[in-house]
């Protein structure tokens, strides 16, 4: 007998094979590389992957989504996104993702229609939306579709189903935005949004998978997953990580106790129930 998850994931190969074409909004991430995997096998048309480029995203991340669709065989396009232009999402109110995600998904519609493609899809689960979540509001305004979200499946059942499936990316730890390591309020600039790029790649480099490096002026506030704090307060990796963001121009390099959660940004801000990065 089919589990729930399997159950779903019929639903999603009968919901895109609605579809005549689509564009699939793609980060490279687990759930974008399932949809697009499975988009491949049901929608009736062309589809086609397209990743923003952007100040606010990590060249790492660009980097391993071009190299996921090489390996999905993927028709793959790039799109500037020009979210970093927008005064109100450099202020960073705490609805800055509305701002964010507007601006991309605009890219990606108007890219659709200019190239003859019917839908436009994000890689956004049940469980996303859920809490604090601006984002999920310019995709209904601008009629994005998440055909995940739409059947139920939550993250852990498409880890599950990509696993079953061999669709690669399935234990990928979260990528976000990268102005989301900033508290609310705190003016997002090039040079600040490169500065976290920067330390996270020291962070990369030493082997860490899931991490964030928040920014608060002088200091740096880093959230690791659990499982890899005993390994940074080795006195060796200390002493490289604390060397390696200092060399950027940290004054102080702290490292959070409670480890990697989603939303600590919007925990800060007394935001509740967030399933934010």
């Amino acid at each position: 007998m089919p589990t729930a998850a399997e159950k779903k994931y019929n639903r999603l190969l009968a919901r895109l094979g609605e579809l005549p074409s689509l564009l699939v909004a793609f980060s490279g991430g687990a759930d974008s590389t399932f949809l697009l995997a499975t988009a491949q096998k049901a929608v009736r048309g062309r589809v086609l992957a397209v990743t923003a480029r952007s100040p606010a995203y990590p060249s790492r991340e660009l980097e391993h989504a071009q190299a996921t669709v090489r390996i999905l065989d993927a028709e793959h396009a790039l799109v500037d996104s020009h979210e970093a232009e927008d005064p109100t999402f450099r202020a960073n109110p705490p609805d800055r993702c509305y701002y964010c995600k507007h601006s991309l998904f605009g890219e990606l519609k108007k890219f659709a229609a200019e190239n003859g493609l019917e839908a436009v899809a994000d890689g956004t689960t049940a469980d996303e939306l859920e809490g604090h979540r601006p984002g999920a509001r310019a995709a209904r305004e601008l009629g994005i579709i998440s055909p995940l979200a739409e059947v139920g499946l939550t993250k852990e059942e498409v880890k599950w189903l990509a696993r079953e499936n061999g669709v690669p990316n399935f234990e990928r730890p979260r990528s976000a935005c990268l102005a989301s390591r900033f508290p609310y309020g705190e003016e997002i600039t090039l040079e600040k949004l490169k500065l976290i790029e920067d330390a996270e790649e020291v962070l990369a480099d030493l082997g860490f998978q899931q991490m964030r490096c928040r920014y608060y002026g002088p200091t740096v506030r880093i959230e690791l997953d659990a499982k890899e704090l005993p390994r940074a307060t080795r006195r060796e990796i200390r002493q490289r990580i604390a060397a390696g963001l200092r060399a950027l121009g940290f004054k102080f390099v702290t490292l959070d106790l409670d480890g990697y959660r989603t939303g600590s940004m919007d925990e800060a801000a007394g935001i509740v129930n967030t399933n934010g990065s």
